[in-house]
């Protein structure tokens, strides 16, 4: 099996590749067509251009990533198929679980490969995309964020109603202390504009309230420096900024966001659970492939592959479903990030009770 055991792996990893520059090359074409006058109307420059396209082509291989595995494995495992090698291989004594180890071994590898991708290359290419559609596509983009709830110190407590960042500005500012569960003191302000020349953010129109034992005491004034442990960067972060983060600068927001108690951790942890959990789409796939189209059919490959898409698509649709219900604040979000694959590793046991023996 060593001679065809190398056979399959190279047919496999090189239709894979193929697959993957046709899809992706497709979609590059079909998205320049669709932004061609934009880049003429903004004079961009063509080496942005084919930065973006390369950057676009990086995230669209992690997407396709179960379209292009699950097509490959039909592909090659469906013309062994018609050439009867299969019911041959079988024939010879050899299980069909050891027929697998190939396909699993070049999934494998495609998924050691997209965990690298995931964690350290696609994070730059998704922030260069970002980048590139705010500075050329979408120049009036401003991202204005409203209800902050930020811990910028132990037991004390920051809210902004709303941030615009075209001026690093804050309305309804207020800075709360609170100790053992009470509120020991409350600062107000109308506005807090962050001031380039002292580095330091300055409330307009302020009100500061402090408790003591049996009174309390108010201040006001017209402006006030005050010290936070928050910038503007902080605040004029992309919708997509966990997507734009390296693996371990995933793991450092985290927890400065634990830290500060912020309200939109979820969507950083999520990311995290995401990219453990995607790479084993493709030995899940490969697995369900090999099954679906080890048999020989009259029809050829043809309705195998289309079965390929159509099950690849509900993996990726499924996939979109359990991140959105994780999102939304589900009770464990790591269970519902890993539907997909208990769903279709679920299937692909039932499906194993139908192999050719």
């Amino acid at each position: 099996m060593k001679l065809l055991d190398k056979l399959i792996i190279r047919d496999f990893l090189k239709t894979y590749l193929f697959v993957v520059l046709m899809l992706i090359l497709i979609v590059l074409v079909l998205d320049f067509t669709e932004k061609n006058d934009t880049y003429i109307r903004n004079n961009v420059p063509t080496k942005e251009v084919l930065q973006y396209m390369l950057n676009y082509g990086l995230y669209l291989n992690n997407l396709l990533t179960p379209i292009t595995v699950f097509i490959s494995v039909i592909f090659i495992t469906s013309k062994m198929a018609g050439r009867t090698e299969i019911i041959a291989i079988l024939s010879s004594g050899v299980s069909f679980i050891r027929m697998l180890v190939p396909f699993l071994l070049s999934a494998c590898l495609i998924a050691v490969v997209s965990f690298f991708l995931n964690g350290w290359v696609l994070p730059v290419a998704t922030a260069g995309v970002s980048e590139f559609k705010v500075e050329y596509l979408d120049k009036q983009y401003q991202s204005n964020q409203q209800n902050i709830h930020i811990k910028v110190a132990p037991d004390v407590y920051a809210y902004i109603s709303r941030y615009y960042t075209s001026v690093n500005t804050g309305h309804d500012f207020t800075l709360e202390q609170i100790d053992s569960g009470k509120l020991v003191s409350k600062f107000s302000a109308d506005r807090i504009v962050w001031d380039t020349t002292k580095n330091a953010w300055s409330a307009k129109n302020w009100k500061l309230r402090e408790l003591r034992e049996m009174k309390e005491e108010w201040s006001t004034g017209e402006e006030m420096d005050t010290t936070l442990s928050v910038t503007p960067k902080d605040f004029d972060l992309p919708l997509n900024h966990h997507e734009t983060l390296t693996l371990p600068e995933l793991t450092e927001q985290i927890q400065i966001l634990e830290e500060r108690g912020a309200d939109n951790i979820s969507f950083y942890r999520i990311e995290k659970y995401v990219r453990f959990m995607s790479p084993f789409a493709a030995i899940l796939l490969t697995f369900i492939g090999v099954i679906v189209s080890a048999k020989k059919t009259r029809g050829g490959s043809g309705f195998k592959i289309a079965l390929g898409f159509l099950l690849a698509f509900v993996y990726i649709i499924l996939f979109l479903l359990s991140r959105t219900f994780a999102e939304a604040g589900t009770a464990y979000p790591v269970l519902a990030v890993w539907i997909p694959n208990i769903v279709f590793g679920l299937t692909g046991l039932v499906l194993y009770k139908t192999v050719p023996r």
